[in-house]
């Protein structure tokens, strides 16, 4: 089965910061992939590069045997980012927000059509936001505004997700949403790559699980990764002693 996301070899400085080092993994397609790692371990790095937004020192990314650039383009991939890498400032409505996963279907005139307002629509109300749809994104809460852009994603009919901590701030009816979606657009046969702090949502949220230190230090099932010499991989001997 030809993988959804295929990394190879990546290798990724910030000056003389190595962010990833060799990093190479396969997520297949259809399942709910767990990327777990400290602050630092290259989780966005690695999101970014997978997404073409970062351009790796060595390595490869192929998106569904595309390169990144190629799957932006049609429609394939959507990147749900961190909140504080979003300007909440900017003037636009939440059914603005989901309507960008659309653009890449409207042409050069940008003409929302019926079928874009329909795509909007049912997004918007899959992540529970149609009453906030004339809302500006900045009014929202943490957890709304994670399930703003997870929309985006959706309008978009994008096969693959790439989200970044979104359950970072946010409050248990938006974790509770967000985890009920991203486990039904899986069983629809879409590929989530998901970061997160939240070990105790893993099992319920994730088929397997991949542990992130700049490399990869583990790729397996959600139990195996959450014993606590596979976490000491990634986290440190001080989380091996804090699960004992």
């Amino acid at each position: 089965m030809t993988p959804a996301i295929d990394v190879a070899g990546l290798t990724v400085h910030y000056g003389q910061v190595r962010a990833l080092d060799d990093v190479s993994l396969r997520v297949r397609p259809g399942r709910v992939t767990g990327l777990i790692g400290m602050n630092g371990s290259g989780k966005s790095t690695l999101f970014k590069t997978i997404m073409g937004m970062t351009r790796p020192d060595r390595g490869t990314v192929l998106i569904e045997d595309s390169a990144p650039a190629r799957a932006r383009k049609n429609g394939l991939v959507g990147y749900v980012p961190q909140t504080e890498d979003v300007d909440r400032t900017f003037p636009v409505s939440v059914r603005d927000v989901a309507t960008m996963g659309r653009y890449g279907r409207m042409g050069f005139t940008r003409r929302v059509r019926g079928e874009d307002r329909t795509a909007v629509s049912k997004a918007l109300e899959r992540v529970e936001l149609s009453d906030y749809a004339d809302r500006q994104i900045g009014q929202l809460s943490g957890g709304q505004a994670k399930r703003a852009f997870l929309a985006r994603g959706i309008a978009q009919g994008a096969r693959i997700l790439l989200l970044d901590e979104p359950f970072a701030g946010v409050d248990k009816r938006s974790e509770a949403t967000i985890v009920r979606l991203l486990r039904e657009l899986a069983e629809e046969g879409r590929t989530v790559l998901v970061s997160t702090h939240d070990l105790h949502a893993l099992p319920r949220l994730a088929d397997e699980a991949i542990l992130l230190q700049r490399r990869v230090v583990f790729h397996g099932t959600v139990a195996e990764a959450l014993r606590p010499e596979t976490l000491a991989l990634a986290f440190g001997l001080d989380m091996l002693e804090a699960v004992a």
